[in-house]
């Protein structure tokens, strides 16, 4: 490795665990930005893991509720949720697919499980949109397994790349002003990648399978670790045992953030005002 590239590598700048939360009608999940010792990650707002294989803990599901200001970004690991809205959009989640959502000025939506026993689990992440993409028309990119390209860059390294560009393939989101970069690791015993970012978007690891190693110099990560990544051109990725993570990065908006419960733009008119939309019957 050369001085110049050693200087660009990112390291771990700070670790956490998620907390235990339940949404929707009652859905028990983990979350790992958008608590108290994250609160967020610009553009991030928020990311929840969900995982059961017990239907009390997930067959509420999310009945109908509203957005506005952000983007939904939803990855099923395994199970099968269907979402409906307010437009007539309908489609289904099912293991390994995305759903990409842009709520933009404001959309009423639900997402139930279409199964009553078994394993759910996946992601869904929260990206905020600009001030002046918030009240952009909401649009939804519902995104089937056999489109995630999946890449081999390495011995014993699988990637899903959801969004941004690997390993010479793009991923299937079409994304705007955060310019988002999301995959999906598999990393086998012994098995190491690096990963090119751009260099001034903010990024986080999350393992949720076995322990993984991250930056340089490398820093062990447990499952369930969240690790907030330094700026930098590249980050070095490896497991000594086997693990599963996603890899995540987005440009940084750096505009005031102004949020309540589904509702997120950059003034507390703004939000009075959404809330007073939401209410008369304008989304």
């Amino acid at each position: 490795m050369t001085d110049t590239l050693a200087h660009t590598q990112r390291h771990v700048v700070w670790t956490g665990r998620g907390m235990a939360a339940s949404d929707g009608a009652g859905v028990k999940l983990t979350r790992v930005i958008g608590q108290p010792a994250l609160p967020d990650l610009d553009p991030f707002l928020m990311l929840d893991e969900f995982g059961s294989d017990d239907p009390e803990a997930y067959i509420a599901g999310f009945p109908d509720h509203p957005h506005r200001g952000f983007e939904t970004v939803t990855y099923m690991l395994a199970g099968r949720m269907r979402h409906r809205d307010n437009k007539g959009n309908e489609g289904l989640l099912t293991a390994g697919s995305v759903q990409w959502m842009t709520a933009g000025r404001g959309i009423v939506h639900s997402e139930m499980p279409e199964q009553e026993q078994g394993l759910m689990r996946g992601f869904q992440l929260w990206l905020n949109l600009p001030a002046r993409d918030k009240m952009t028309a909401p649009r939804y990119q519902d995104i089937a397994p056999e489109r995630i390209p999946t890449v081999h860059p390495a011995a014993g390294v699988e990637a899903k790349v959801i969004a941004g560009e690997f390993a010479g393939v793009t991923g299937p989101v079409e994304a705007g002003a955060t310019e988002p970069f999301y995959a999906d690791f598999r990393l086998a015993a012994g098995a190491a990648v690096e990963v090119a970012l751009t260099e001034g978007h903010n990024a986080f690891v999350y393992v949720y399978e076995g322990s993984a190693e991250a930056g340089d110099p490398a820093q062990e990560l447990e499952r369930g670790t969240i690790a907030v990544l330094s700026p930098g051109a590249a980050v070095r990725l490896a497991s000594a045992a086997g693990a599963r993570l996603i890899l995540v990065a987005g440009k940084p908006l750096r505009e005031p953030v102004a949020k309540y419960g589904p509702f997120v733009m950059n003034t507390q008119a703004e939000l009075r005002q959404a809330f007073a939309d939401f209410q008369s019957g304008k989304f």
